[in-house]
C-alpha cells in the first residue's frame, strides 16, 4: 500500500489530521446501517397486506414467534415471558419496553416512543396507539407479536455485530489509518501501522497456536482418560457392584434389626416382670408404712409412768444381755461349722478317691446298666452324695452277681470232678497203652522200623491231646 509514484503535499496544504475513530462513533454508525439496512430489506409482511394478516393470524407462526422471543427473553435473563395464546397486558408492555431498551433507543411513553421508532426502522407492520392502550385484546394481538417479534430478530442481529466488533473494529481501523498516511504522503507513518498490525496479527497467531498446543494437549489428555475408562470397568459395573456391597449392607442391617427388635422383645418382657415386682415391692412398702405409723400412734397414745420405764429398762438390759450371749453361742457354732466344713471337705475327698476305685471294680465287673458313684457335695442324704442308692440299686445288683458267681462256682466244681475222673480214666487208657506197647515192642521185631516210628508219633500226639485238655481244665477250675 505504499504511495511510491505519488508526489507528497506540501506541509501549508495537508489537511490536519482526523481524530481517531472511537467505539462509540463504530457503535453508532453500526447501528444505523444496521437499522437502515434492516429497514431497507424487504419484507414479506410488507410486500401485500392481505398475506401479511393472514401469517399473523396463524397459528403455527404465533407459536414460533413466542417462542422465539421467550427464547430472546430467557437469553438476556429477562423474568418476562409470553404465555400463549394470548398473554396478559402487563407482559405485552413489558416485554415491548425490554426490546426497545435492547436497541439502546430511550423511552418515556410506550404509546408515543414505539410508533417513532417503528417509523425510524421502517418496519412493515403497521400499529396504531389504541392497539398499544389495549394491548391485551385478541384484536391487537397478532400485530403486537408481529412487531415483537421484528424487534427481537433487530435485537438478534445487533448482538451478532457486537460479539464481532473487536475483529471489524481492529480491521477498520487499521485500513483507515493506512490510508490516512497513504492520502498524506507518510510513508513511515503507514510502515509504522503496518508493522504495528502485522506485530499483532504475530501475536494473534501465537497465542491461537498456544491455544492449539493447549487444546491438543487437553486432547491427548482426554483420549488417555478415554482409553483409561474403555479398559476400566464400565460405570455401570462398578454401580452394579456399589449395589451388591450397599444390599449386603442392607441384609445385614436388617439381621441387626431383627436381633435387636428379638432382643427388645425380651427386654420389654422382663421389665414387664420388674415392673410387677417393683408394684409388688411398693405395695409391700406402703403397707410397711402404714403399720410403722398406725404403731406410731399407738406408741403416742400409750401412757408411761417410772415405774414402767423402769421396768422396760429392765426388759430392754435383759434383751440385750440375751442378744449378747446368742452372739457368743453364734460365734461358737460358727466355728463349729468351720471346723465341720473343713472335715467335711477332706472326708469328701477321700469319698472321691474311693468312688474312683469303686468305679473301676463296678467297670470290670461289668455289672450293667452304667452303675457309678458320681458324688454331689451339696446332697442331703447319702444317696443324693454318692449319686447312687447302695440299698435299692448296688447291693440288689451285686447279690445277684455273688449268687451267678457261686452258681458258676458250682456248676465248675462238678466239671472239675468229673473232669478228674476223666483225667483217671485217661491215666488208666495211657497205663494200658503203654502196656500193650511194650508188649508190641517185644512181638514187634519183625515190625519195620518205620512202623514203629509212625506208632511212637501217634503216641505222642495222643499224649500231647490229653495234656492239653488237663491244662483247660485246670484253668476252669482256677476261674
Amino acid at each position: 500500500m505504499k504511495a511510491t509514484g505519488r508526489r507528497r503535499p506540501k506541509d501549508s496544504i495537508r489537511p490536519p489530521p482526523p481524530p481517531p475513530p472511537s467505539v462509540d462513533h463504530h457503535r453508532q454508525f453500526s447501528s444505523d446501517s444496521d437499522a437502515s439496512f434492516a429497514g431497507s430489506r424487504p419484507s414479506s409482511l410488507g410486500v401485500n397486506r392481505s398475506s401479511a394478516g393472514d401469517a399473523l393470524t396463524d397459528r403455527s407462526y404465533q407459536l414460533s414467534a413466542i417462542r422465539t422471543i421467550n427464547s430472546f427473553l430467557a437469553s438476556h435473563s429477562s423474568p418476562l415471558s409470553l404465555k400463549p395464546p394470548l398473554p396478559s397486558a402487563k407482559d405485552i408492555s413489558e416485554t415491548l419496553k425490554f426490546l426497545i431498551s435492547q436497541l439502546d433507543f430511550p423511552t418515556t411513553k410506550l404509546e408515543d416512543d414505539l410508533p417513532i421508532l417503528l417509523k425510524h426502522l421502517n418496519c412493515p407492520i403497521k400499529l396504531n396507539k389504541s392497539a398499544l392502550k389495549a394491548p391485551g385484546t385478541p384484536h391487537a394481538w397478532p400485530s403486537l407479536l408481529g412487531v415483537m417479534h421484528w424487534l427481537v430478530q433487530i435485537a438478534l442481529y445487533n448482538d451478532h455485530l457486537v460479539s464481532n466488533l473487536q475483529c471489524f473494529d481492529n480491521t477498520f481501523v487499521y485500513a483507515l489509518d493506512s490510508y490516512l498516511h497513504y492520502i498524506r504522503g507518510d510513508d513511515d507513518g503507514m510502515e509504522a501501522v503496518d508493522r504495528e498490525f502485522m506485530g499483532k496479527l504475530e501475536r494473534e497467531r501465537d497465542a491461537v497456536a498456544e491455544g492449539v498446543k493447549a487444546l491438543e494437549k487437553e486432547v491427548a489428555e482426554r483420549e488417555g482418560r478415554l482409553e483409561e475408562l474403555r479398559l476400566g470397568p464400565s460405570a455401570k459395573e462398578v454401580v452394579e457392584k456399589e449395589r451388591g456391597v450397599l444390599e449386603e449392607d442392607v441384609k445385614k442391617f436388617h439381621a441387626i434389626i431383627a436381633e435387636f427388635s428379638g432382643r427388645i422383645a425380651s427386654v420389654e418382657k422382663i421389665l414387664e416382670e420388674k415392673e410387677k415386682e417393683l408394684g409388688v415391692k411398693v405395695e409391700e412398702n406402703n403397707r410397711i408404712c402404714e403399720e410403722n405409723e398406725d404403731l406410731k400412734k399407738r406408741v403416742e397414745l400409750q401412757t408411761f409412768n417410772a415405774r414402767d420405764a423402769e421396768r422396760m429398762k429392765r426388759e430392754l438390759q435383759a434383751v440385750e444381755r440375751d442378744i449378747t450371749e446368742a452372739e457368743v453361742a453364734r460365734n461358737g457354732w460358727e466355728e463349729k461349722s468351720w471346723d465341720l466344713d473343713t472335715t467335711i471337705g477332706h472326708k469328701f475327698k477321700e469319698l472321691e478317691a474311693l468312688s474312683i476305685e469303686c468305679n473301676q471294680a463296678l467297670r470290670r465287673l461289668k455289672l450293667g446298666n452304667g452303675l457309678q458313684y458320681v458324688l454331689n457335695a451339696k446332697g442331703s442324704s447319702p444317696a443324693e452324695v454318692l449319686g447312687i442308692d447302695y440299698k435299692s440299686t448296688l447291693k440288689p445288683a451285686l447279690d445277684s452277681f455273688a449268687d451267678d458267681i457261686s452258681k458258676s462256682s458250682m456248676s465248675k466244681l462238678e466239671e472239675l470232678i468229673s473232669l478228674q475222673q476223666q483225667s483217671v480214666e485217661n491215666a488208666a487208657k495211657i497205663e494200658a497203652k503203654r502196656n500193650r506197647l511194650a508188649a508190641l515192642q517185644s512181638s514187634s521185631d519183625e515190625v519195620s522200623e518205620l512202623e514203629l516210628i509212625f506208632l511212637v508219633q501217634q503216641l505222642c500226639i495222643y499224649m500231647l491231646f490229653l495234656y492239653r485238655k488237663l491244662v483247660d481244665w485246670k484253668l476252669l477250675l482256677r476261674l
